[in-house]
């Protein structure tokens, strides 16, 4: 069985596809829009509509019992899931990061706030090793720039991305050099310059970075460069199903009935309804009913403003948030998050920075996991979500926590001390702390 998988693209098409390399089950790439074929390569959009290329796969031969256990055999990491991943199959010794296996957090506490009965779980990827998801599709990306011949590992990013590739290309022995907004939260740029590779600043957006990454990529100066996320987009953007596939199995391999994802790109959400596919396209886990809703920030909606006028295009919007690791203004895979979202029966919806704040502390205070902006949108939005009913609290639902909330500390700078005393008994009960 042939199973392809979603990607999104830039403008232009990219590089000359290379010759054969081994990218285990990975076969080639297929336009998403006309299905047209090409090799494996550092290619990204179709030369014929140019469409988004994404990895068809050739999953023959796969016996649902003994892949299940082979799998339960593997690594606590991402590689666990090599034979359904675009990597050579000795990809687990190779020098990287081997992020993944991130904790399911039964969250009761949280549940009992939210009004959920049939279960809710947060799936905390802040225990990556930089400490968001990016690891995940960073480490997909470094493999194929291994196989390309890649000398230098690249990006556009908000902020957690351009650490994730800093750490990766520090790990695995590559020159790396990342663009970024010139004013994200100051803790993301100490962790992605920490690295020692170059961090560049661009005056704009992450759209403005992204157009800048997309014209460098055609440059004779950009030559030997893997740009993660334009080039390598087909490759990288494998990785974020993996938090599919590790939900599924930490649930005894059975689907949630609903996961709440936050969306920029849109690329995670895309990614996370291929890998629940794919999982039931291979027998892994029983084939029923499940719902994705994706979530936005108000000053950064594109997909939930498109959504909710039911329209298919999604207009791009100038961002203006706290939630910087989400502020992507015409997220690439919009179009197809719609798609998902209405197929599936679930939504798009958007909170408003104040109440992004209020569920970082929710978060914090039931569950004791410090989320960054994009977690406290998750959470916003599942709230949301149950008060408008789209969201059923009788159902087994999960919640994404992106990233680690010692990044975006700017975002809950209010929170501070209970009471300052003096160091004796009498201080202490005057400040009405007994």
């Amino acid at each position: 069985m042939a199973v392809q998988t979603t990607a999104s693209t830039n403008e232009s098409t990219g590089s000359t596809a290379s010759p054969a390399v081994d990218l285990g089950p990975a076969a080639a790439l297929s336009c998403r829009e006309c299905g047209h074929r090409v090799p494996l390569g550092p290619v990204f959009a179709c030369e014929e509509c140019f469409g988004p290329l994404e990895v068809a796969y050739d999953f023959s031969g796969h016996d649902p019992e003994s892949l299940r256990k082979r799998i339960e055999a593997g690594p606590a990491s991402i590689w666990r899931y090599a034979p359904l991943l675009p990597v050579p199959a000795d990809v687990a010794g190779k020098p990287n990061l081997n992020p993944g296996w991130t904790a399911l957090v039964k969250a009761d506490n949280l549940a009992r706030e939210l009004g959920v009965t049939g279960g809710l779980y947060v799936k905390d990827d802040s225990g990556n090793p930089t400490h968001s998801f990016k690891d995940r599709v960073v480490a997909q990306a470094l493999e194929a720039a291994r196989a390309f011949g890649f000398t230098t590992l690249s990006c556009s990013s908000t902020g957690n991305l351009a650490g994730a590739v800093g750490a990766a290309a520090a790990r695995a022995g590559f020159r790396s050099c990342v663009f970024i907004p010139h004013d994200l939260e100051q803790g993301k740029v100490v962790m992605a310059a920490v690295y020692g590779g170059e961090l560049v600043g661009i005056e704009g957006t992450y759209d403005d970075v992204n157009r800048f990454c997309s014209e460098l990529i055609g440059d004779p100066a950009g030559e030997g460069w893997g740009f993660v996320n334009v080039n390598l987009r087909p490759y990288y953007a494998e990785g974020s199903k993996t938090l599919a596939y590790e939900v599924c199995e930490q649930l005894g391999w059975r689907l949630p009935d609903q996961i709440v994802v936050p969306i920029a790109s849109g690329s995670q959400l895309t990614k996370i309804d291929k890998g629940l596919r794919e999982l039931i396209g291979l027998g892994l886990v029983e084939d029923r009913p499940y719902k994705i809703f994706g979530a936005q920030a108000e000053g950064c909606s594109p997909v939930s403003t498109a959504f909710k006028a039911g329209h298919d295009v999604v207009r791009p919007q100038k961002p203006d948030t706290i939630a910087k690791s989400l502020a992507i203004g015409n997220p690439a895979d919009g179009p197809y998050v719609l798609d998902i979202a209405r197929r599936t029966g679930g939504a798009v919806e958007d909170v408003t920075d104040a109440q992004v704040v209020d569920a970082i502390k929710l978060l914090a205070r039931t569950e004791g996991i410090f989320a960054e902006t994009a977690g406290g949108v998750t959470v916003g939005v599942t709230r949301k979500l149950i008060e408008s009913g789209a969201l059923d609290p009788s159902k087994t639902t999960v919640v994404l926590n992106t990233g680690d909330g010692l990044k975006t500390l700017d975002a809950v700078a209010g929170t501070g001390l209970t009471a300052t005393i003096r160091p004796n008994l009498d201080s202490f009960r005057e400040a009405g702390l007994v």
